[in-house]
C-alpha cells in the first residue's frame, strides 16, 4: 500500500479550472500545443521558432490563455528598442473542475447505486472540487494544504472473493470512522473521507 501526503504551496504542479472561459481556453488545440511547450518559460519570438508558426497569431492564443489565468510573466527583456515578454505555464498539469458543468456535473447525492461507476465519477468529482476551494483558501492564508491519498493494487481470484473484500472493506470503513469521529469536539475540524477502487487499466494502453 502506499501512502501520499499532499502539501501545496503558493505555485502548484496541477491546477483545477474552474471557469467555461478557462476550460475552453486550455481546450483549444494550439493552446495546448503552447501550454506544453510553456512548461519552461519563452518569448513569442522563441515559441514561433520552435513550433513554426507566425509570431502574430501565437499572439493572439498567448493572451487568450493570459487573459484565461493560464500563463504568467516571468521577466521582461529589452532587446534594442523593443521588450520582449517571457512567459510560463501557470502549472504543470490541469484538470477541469466538473462544478464548471453546473448542473451537469454528477453529485453523489443525485445517484442511488454506490456499486456503480457512476457514483465512483461522481464521488471523485466531488473530490476534485472540494479539493479546488480548499486550495484556494489554503493559498489566500498563506498555509499548506493537509491531504491523504491512500493506494493499493487487489487481484480477487472471482466475484465472490471480491465481494467478501467490498463487505469487509465497508464494515472496517465504518468502524474506524465511527470510532474516531467526535462530533461534539471544540475546535475540531471535519475531513471527508473516501475510499474508491476501480478496474486496473492495461500499462500499454492507449
Amino acid at each position: 500500500m502506499s501512502v501520499y501526503g499532499l502539501r501545496m504551496g503558493a505555485a502548484h504542479s496541477l491546477q483545477t479550472l474552474n471557469s467555461t472561459e478557462a476550460a475552453a481556453a486550455v481546450l483549444h488545440p494550439l493552446r495546448l500545443r503552447l501550454l506544453q511547450a510553456l512548461a519552461e518559460p519563452d518569448s513569442a519570438t522563441g515559441l514561433a521558432r520552435k513550433l513554426g508558426l507566425p509570431r502574430q497569431k501565437l499572439n493572439y492564443h498567448l493572451h487568450e490563455l493570459e487573459k484565461a489565468g493560464l500563463l504568467r510573466e516571468v521577466e521582461k527583456r529589452v532587446k534594442g528598442n523593443c521588450i520582449e515578454r517571457i512567459v510560463q505555464a501557470t502549472a504543470r498539469y490541469y484538470v477541469v473542475a466538473p462544478g464548471t458543468l453546473g448542473g451537469l456535473g454528477p453529485t453523489p447525492e443525485t445517484l442511488q447505486d454506490q456499486f456503480s461507476s457512476a457514483y465512483l465519477v461522481a464521488a471523485a468529482s466531488r473530490a476534485i472540487d472540494d479539493l479546488h476551494w480548499l486550495r484556494q483558501q489554503a493559498d489566500a492564508a498563506g498555509k499548506t494544504l493537509a491531504t491523504l491519498t491512500l493506494e493499493s493494487e487487489v487481484r480477487f481470484a472471482d466475484p465472490a472473493a471480491r465481494k467478501a473484500f467490498t463487505d469487509e472493506v465497508t464494515a472496517a470503513f465504518s468502524r474506524i470512522a465511527a470510532k474516531h469521529n467526535n462530533p461534539e469536539a471544540k475546535g475540531g475540524r471535519a475531513f471527508r473521507l473516501m475510499l474508491g477502487a476501480w478496474p486496473q487499466t492495461p500499462k500499454d494502453r492507449t
